[in-house]
């Protein structure tokens, strides 16, 4: 049977399309992240907020297929002042964040390993402070990524920086400047080993980005930054007359992942 001249294009442009799959290839939805900050004041505290998300809350997230989840801890905390503990939750969607407890509400062994917390009393709270900072992931980082560090985790640095601006068209100016302007790059380059880059869209400091590198030690971390200060690129993209004036406060915390954190 002859094939008509209409027919015999179409075959090719078919065959040509499936043999292309970059053609088809969707940009990657960009993720959301839930920060949790828990603070209290006591080592019975501690152990009880642990319990709680190494038994019960970590594994409902695992049976609801949400993961890496990182649990961390501030390395400069110490027992006579408030504690801290943080808690970063990737999630695909918005309506997964909305969701999420309403689901874990409705798993029979989330509710049993985590009784003790999720029933304490009022008068022994295992918490003084619960805090969501919710956060979208950048375009140039649109999914968040474990490190691959390997060095004993108490020596580890987990470096989270906190980029508050005067209004929200600078706050978008600085985002630019991590994304096209090239800032997410150079720390790819200068192996940063980042976990994730976000903007704020809810939370108590506003117009605000967040983003978090990954060291194995604090050796390794004051090295990385000094040749990043170095480089001839970032000299060069700071230097920028668009990229001037972008961020108004900077908060620093250094952090360790905890023996049960996914990183």
């Amino acid at each position: 049977m002859k094939i008509r001249p209409f027919y015999k294009i179409l075959f090719t442009t078919v065959c040509i399309l499936l043999m292309s799959p970059s053609l088809f290839a969707q940009k990657k939805k960009n993720q959301f992240y839930n920060l949790k900050i828990y603070s209290y004041s006591s080592l019975e505290n501690e152990q009880q907020i642990d319990a709680y998300l190494k038994d019960a809350y970590l594994p409902a997230l695992k049976r609801l297929a949400i993961s890496p989840v990182g649990v961390f801890k501030p390395k400069d905390q110490t027992k006579d002042t408030l504690m801290h503990t943080y808690v970063l939750v990737p999630m695909t969607s918005l309506d997964e964040a909305y969701t999420l407890d309403e689901k874990l509400s409705h798993d029979p062994t989330y509710k049993s390993d985590g009784k003790a917390y999720l029933e304490a009393s009022y008068d022994h709270a295992p918490y003084k402070r619960l805090e969501s900072i919710l956060l979208m992931a950048f375009d140039e980082m649109p999914i968040i990524k474990a490190p691959p560090l390997t060095g004993p985790r108490k020596d580890r640095v987990y470096e989270l920086r906190s980029y508050e601006s005067p209004t929200e068209a600078l706050h978008k100016n600085k985002v630019n400047m991590f994304n096209k302007g090239g800032e997410v790059k150079l720390f790819k380059d200068l192996g940063f080993n980042a976990v994730f880059y976000s903007r704020v869209i809810s939370g108590s400091h506003m117009p605000n980005l967040m983003y978090m590198t990954t060291f194995d030690n604090k050796e390794s971390r004051d090295a990385h930054w000094d040749t990043f200060e170095k480089s001839p690129v970032w000299k060069k993209l700071s230097s920028l007359p668009e990229y001037q004036n972008n961020v108004s406060h900077a908060d620093i915390t250094f952090l360790y992942p905890t023996s049960y954190s996914d990183y």
